[in-house]
């Protein structure tokens, strides 16, 4: 096992089952006062790391993590006042807080996109635990892009295996296909 390469401080030293029954929980920002508090109403899914260049990652981590979970289960508790779409342009709108730059919650605005309705979160800011744990790991190339090595990309590949996270260079195969459906869907080439 390497475990001289790290991945993220959720995942590096290993990561517990989800807590049957889970119902959620509240998610921090790093500010010492004047906290942004985002109630999580459920249990997440999807649970990856992610190694785009978008997404929050805690400071020396080569990948976020993150979650989805419906939107309708996402409410800001505290200091809502504070948080700021990261880039407008953007398919997720990553709300962020002003003050020390943690991402909250990212929400697709667009109706017809396949993840419409469904926010993305990072359940490391929470203290709760019982989270459903990270499953794969998404965009692994794009480290590069954030200045990892090329040639530590074999190293990064065999830790995120060791660690029970596929690498993709893209979403897992389940979201894959989920995507390509709606897309079959909406142009007629697939119906119910």
């Amino acid at each position: 096992m390497n475990d001289s390469v790290r991945i993220h401080p959720a995942v590096d030293a290993g990561f517990s089952p989800a807590q049957p029954g889970f119902a959620g929980g509240t998610l921090a920002c790093r500010c010492t006062t004047d906290t942004v508090t985002v109630d999580i109403g459920s249990q997440v899914a999807h649970n990856h790391v992610c190694g785009c260049t978008k997404c929050w990652k805690p400071d020396g981590s080569l990948f976020s993590q993150i979650a989805v979970v419906g939107s309708d289960k996402v409410k800001v508790t505290a200091n809502g006042d504070k948080l700021k779409v990261v880039d407008d342009s953007a398919t997720i709108q990553r709300h962020a807080c002003a003050a020390c730059g943690v991402h909250m919650y990212g929400r697709i605005e667009n109706r017809e996109h396949a993840f419409y309705g469904l926010d993305f979160v990072h359940t490391e800011l929470s203290r709760e635990q019982g989270w459903a744990p990270p499953e794969f790991a998404a965009f692994v190339s794009s480290i590069i892009e954030s200045g990892a090595r090329p040639e530590n990309m074999g190293a990064v590949r065999a830790r995120l295996n060791d660690l029970g996270l596929p690498p993709y260079d893209v979403l897992s195969p389940p979201l894959m296909d989920a995507m390509a459906t709606h897309v079959a869907r909406k142009s007629g080439v697939l119906r119910d």
